[in-house]
This record gives C-alpha cells, sequence and structure tokens, in this order.
C-alpha cells in the first residue's frame, strides 16, 4: 500500500494515497471506484521517475462525505482537484489523470485552471467542449422521452438510488461491474422500460472475470459499506449547476499536452452510442490531445488493460515530463 495523507481543501478532506519522487501525477477515479482503482499504475508512474498519487474523490473512502447535493458539484471537485496539487506539489503544475467521472473533472480542472496543471490524460470519457445545454435535457431526449430506461435519470431522485446500491453492496458492484466490462457479452446492459430500477435484469457473472480478483472486489465492498452511495451519486445530480458553472469557458480550448485512452467496447468512449470516432470529436476542443482505441476494452479501462494502459501512459509522461 502506498502512504495515505489526508488533505484540507475548500469543504472537505481529501485521502490521497502517494508514492514515489519526482513530477507530480495526480490521478482522480469514477464512479463506483476509489484511489485502489489506480494500484496497477503506481509502480510504473513511480518508476519511470514521477510521484504517483490518487485521491478519494470527496464523498468516497477516507475522504469526507458533505451531505448536500451540491457538495458534488463539478466546481467543488476540480477545486479538491488544484487544492490537493498544490499540497503536493506547490512550487510547479502537476499533471493529472482521470477515469470515468475522473475524466471530466480533469478535463474541466485544465480547462478552468491552465496555470495548475501542466498537461492532462483522460480514460474512457473523451471531452466535447462546454456543452450548449445540460446533460439531463440530453439523456431525457435520447432516452427517458422514448420510455427508455438511463441508468443517470435513475440516480437524479435521492433516496431510491441509495437504497438499491446499498442493500447489497457486493451483489452492486459485481453486476455493474461486469455489465460495461469487455468481457460481457453484447446486450449485458439491458435495454429496459423507463421506470425500472439499475439493477433490474442485470448479470451476476460466475466467475467474474479475471481483472478483478477477489480481494480486489473485497476492498470496494468494505469502501462503500462504510461510505455509503449518497455522495457518489449525487455527482449526477450537478448536470444543471455544472452546465451553469461551464458556460463563461465555452469559447476557451484545452492547450495543454493532452492523452486520450478508451475501449472500442466502453460506451462512455463513444458517448452512449452518439459519436463513431471520440478522438475526432475531441481534436477541435483539445488541438494537442493523442488518442488511442484499445480494441475489445470495456469501461474499466485501466483496471481491464493495465499494461496496455501503462505502456501509453508512462511513454506519454514521458514526452510531457516538465523540463
Amino acid at each position: 500500500m502506498p502512504d495515505f495523507r489526508m488533505i484540507e481543501t475548500e469543504g472537505a478532506t481529501i485521502r490521497v494515497a502517494v508514492e514515489g519522487a519526482g513530477p507530480l501525477v495526480l490521478m482522480v477515479h469514477g464512479f463506483p471506484e476509489s484511489w485502489y482503482s489506480w494500484r496497477h499504475q503506481f509502480a510504473p508512474v513511480t518508476q519511470a521517475g514521477f510521484t504517483a498519487a490518487a485521491i478519494d474523490v470527496r464523498g468516497y473512502g477516507g475522504s469526507s462525505k458533505p451531505t448536500r447535493v451540491e457538495d458534488y458539484a463539478m466546481e467543488a471537485l476540480v477545486a479538491d482537484i488544484a487544492a490537493v496539487a498544490h499540497a503536493l506539489q506547490p512550487d510547479a503544475p502537476a499533471i493529472i489523470v482521470g477515469h470515468d467521472w475522473g475524466a471530466p473533472q480533469v478535463w474541466n480542472s485544465a480547462l478552468t485552471r491552465p496555470d495548475a496543471f501542466s498537461a492532462v490524460a483522460a480514460l474512457s470519457v473523451p471531452y466535447a467542449g462546454v456543452s450548449t445545454r445540460p446533460f439531463t435535457e440530453v439523456f431525457r431526449q435520447a432516452f427517458t422521452n422514448k420510455g427508455r430506461f438511463f441508468y443517470q435519470e435513475w440516480f437524479q431522485e435521492v433516496g431510491p438510488a441509495e437504497a438499491e446500491a446499498e442493500r447489497d453492496v457486493r451483489d452492486f458492484l459485481r453486476k455493474f461491474y461486469y455489465a460495461i466490462s469487455g468481457d460481457a457479452p453484447e446486450g449485458t446492459w439491458p435495454n429496459k422500460p423507463a421506470g425500472a430500477t439499475l439493477l433490474q435484469d442485470m448479470v451476476d457473472p460466475d466467475p467474474f472475470p479475471a481483472w478483478l480478483s477477489p480481494e480486489d472486489l473485497d476492498y470496494y465492498v468494505a469502501e462503500f459499506e462504510a461510505s455509503g452511495f449518497f455522495g457518489p451519486i449525487s455527482r449526477y445530480r450537478n448536470h444543471e449547476r455544472d452546465h451553469e458553472w461551464l458556460q463563461p469557458y465555452r469559447e476557451r480550448r484545452i492547450e495543454k499536452p493532452a492523452l486520450f485512452i478508451g475501449g472500442t467496447k466502453d460506451p462512455a468512449t463513444t458517448l452512449f452510442g452518439a459519436v463513431a470516432d471520440p478522438i475526432a470529436l475531441m481534436r477541435p476542443h483539445v488541438p494537442l490531445v493523442e488518442g488511442h482505441l484499445l480494441e475489445g476494452c470495456g469501461h474499466w479501462t485501466q483496471q481491464e488493460r493495465p499494461e496496455e494502459v501503462n505502456r501509453l501512459l508512462v511513454d506519454w509522461l514521458g514526452r510531457v515530463r516538465p523540463r
């Protein structure tokens, strides 16, 4: 295990796993994960001469768990990342890496705080610029208004989604992780009507794919049994706040060196089927982006394909390393 540090930010205390020496590489996880989702990256990053650090996003694991939905708005999460980066490396901008919800967090960190970050890498979720409307409007037009289930609609009301996830954390994580992994056959993520619950018709595989060991799952289960799911799910309840906060940045591009790694079986990489070429989508907004798609990889990029991700990430880090 790396060393753990507790860093105070505005409105939260963030637990950070830290290892190594050299320029800071700060990693940000997604839903439903923790700093532990970066366990395979620590050794390669530190061996390449960097400090590897991974946070528990507020609401998760060892970080504080504010009680209001608005405490999980993107503006607050970006402020956490900037504060942690400054605490760990006060004299120079950091390199940031994010996966799943961590990807929008690092993209928007690079967009809104270019002074604090020298380069940005994202896994799974591409950057399409500041949106012209909140994502709630987008998914309701594409799914809810057509009578189709969409998991982020299920997450909007406080209470039912938390209760379903917390009823049996191990069952929830196994089904959720498997459904959008590269191992799941097509159709495992069920096509069901609006009004269904998330776990309805979801598959619990036996055995679970080898990329997540029983010990790995035990770690995640213990973290979520302690933390609950209010904070993690509340991230999805801030689309309108996020949209309003980002509007002043609509004309700004991310002008930093950037890396994107996605999976060809990851629904987030194609924005749920809305784009055929996520790398081309990014170029007008992130002109320095370098993109890679991993054939057959699902959503859990750095856990499903650690060797490929580490090779691409370490190579890129060597090229953007501060001089």
